[in-house]
């Protein structure tokens, strides 16, 4: 089953973003998300549309952030990239003829949308500085490690 990643690789993205100290260009972004600098485009137009980035042009182009993390949400980004499926799961048959499918579809209609509004909720309260804080938070612990990485040994 294949599961939409693509609010876990913007938020990697944005993440190094706030980290980065110059623009990021749409090939820098597609290694960090394993993807395509085109997929990087699109998907920040989205992000761009929102006001939480920005792009420049040229070449000391990039993108690069417009918003306070403190100000943005996981739900804000979840929105800006056209609030994809949360589940993978769903049902057999949207229009059933059958009264025991329409149970089931009843019953897992409401489960879904309670589990889908419990997690749009908590989204709504973690912050983009939150997992900054927390990215922050781990790298200091790998930092004190003997075996911590070098410059050039962490990715993008």
């Amino acid at each position: 089953m294949r599961h939409d990643s693509r609010l876990s690789s913007v938020l990697h993205a944005l993440l190094h973003m706030a980290e980065a100290d110059r623009p990021l260009t749409s090939e820098t972004l597609a290694l960090c998300m394993s993807t395509h600098p085109v997929v990087v485009r699109r998907t920040m137009a989205g992000l761009r549309e929102a006001g939480f980035v920005r792009s420049g042009k040229g070449p000391s182009g990039g993108w690069t952030l417009a918003c306070d993390l403190n100000a943005v949400t996981l739900r804000q980004v979840h929105e800006a990239l056209g609030e994809p499926a949360i589940f993978a799961i769903g049902k057999r048959s949207e229009r059933p003829d059958c009264l025991v499918e329409q149970a089931v579809n009843a019953v897992l209609d409401d489960a879904f949308a309670a589990a889908e509004a419990l997690l749009l909720d908590r989204f709504g309260q973690v912050t983009l500085a939150m997992l900054a804080a927390e990215f922050s938070r781990r790298h200091a612990g790998v930092a004190r490690s003997p075996l911590a990485p070098t410059k050039d040994d962490s990715h993008v």
